[in-house]
């Protein structure tokens, strides 16, 4: 055999060679896998709250019916409460102070005066009725308009009208005593009976209006709470062997979550839908009753604003009570 049929390695003693190994080069990760499979467990629990809820379309409905109902009726009472205000025109408006300028003081001297009460920091407007302004008043609301024109001048004096920024019993005494000390001022008069009423009024409304509230959160709480058991409790099984085989609390717990969170749409929805159609229905009667009293007043819908709130709202219930169900049942779940 001759040396170039040899193998190599052969020729002059060499050894023959080792084959090279190839590196492999390894796999990068990509950091968009652990957030694919992040979104992709949360799409799978939201299918799952869908479908079934979708198995049992009537009790879904009347569970959303149920809490809409629920925050329905504290909101509409508050609307209510505004609609009221707004008819008045303004609650602080009840509480003017008349301020009751001296016989001997000018127009002039009026306005000037008029100026340092708008400038006092607890008013809010100040409105000017010169001396002929308030006989014009006087005749047209007694009745009294052949007598007084019998009269040799006008016994009038000027007003200045006050308003004050807020309803303060405290407040408005201290307001009163400091117009009274103005010079060029006869008499300050303020109706406190009155104003203590109608403070009276607002804090009765508004201590309805938030005890009505904490009641019915509290129930929105145990009806979503009761749903979520019961579903819970339907799928006993199933969850005790997921937990058995590995399954985190995290992987039972979301689809329930995101059950309460759709119950919580829902109840949104209806809420708002109740409250259109209730103020709608109201706001007929209310328009032709207002009509009588050649006045052009209406209710105020629900705003924009107010609806987004509202569902934001119920949704955020949804998932409060949804977790406090889960996670009391997932430790009466714990394998043991």
């Amino acid at each position: 055999m001759s040396a170039k049929e040899l193998p190599r390695g052969d020729v002059q003693g060499e050894k023959p060679e080792k084959p090279k190994r190839r590196k492999t080069a390894k796999p990068k990760q990509d950091w968009r896998s652990p957030l694919h499979a992040y979104f992709e467990a949360h799409l799978i629990g939201l299918r799952d709250s869908l479908w079934r809820m979708g198995r049992q379309p009537i009790g879904s409905f009347l569970t959303c019916l149920v809490m809409g109902i629920a925050l329905a009726l504290p909101m509409g009472v508050s609307l209510l409460l505004n609609n009221v205000e707004r008819l008045g025109g303004s609650w602080q408006r009840a509480a003017q102070i008349s301020v009751f300028l001296d016989l001997n003081l000018d127009e002039a001297q009026g306005k000037q005066l008029q100026e340092q009460i708008a400038a006092l920091p607890d008013v809010s407007e100040v409105h000017w009725i010169g001396r002929n302004e308030a006989l014009q008043e006087l005749q047209q609301q007694a009745g009294l308009g052949e007598a007084l024109k019998e009269l040799p001048e006008n016994p009038l004096p000027s007003v200045i009208s006050v308003t004050p920024q807020e309803i303060d019993k405290g407040r408005l005494d201290m307001l009163r005593s400091r117009l009274a000390e103005l010079s060029g001022v006869q008499q300050v008069q303020l109706d406190m009976q009155w104003v203590e009423r109608l403070t009276a009024i607002l804090k009765l409304g508004e201590r309805f209006v938030f005890g009505l509230t904490v009641v019915l959160i509290v129930a929105l709480l145990l009806v979503i709470g009761n749903t979520i058991r019961l579903a819970i409790e339907n799928r006993r099984t199933e969850i005790e062997v997921i937990k058995l085989v590995g399954g985190t609390d995290g992987y039972v717990r979301r689809p329930f979550l995101y059950m309460g969170a759709m119950y919580g749409i829902g109840a949104g929805i209806a809420a708002w839908a109740l409250l259109a159609f209730g103020l709608n229905w109201l706001n007929e009667a209310v328009i032709e009753l207002a009509g009588l009293y050649s006045s052009d007043f209406a209710l105020a819908s629900v705003s924009m604003d107010e609806g987004i709130q509202l569902l934001i709202g119920a949704i955020l219930l949804g998932y409060i009570g949804a977790w406090l169900a889960v996670a009391r049942h997932l430790r009466e779940l714990a394998p043991r």
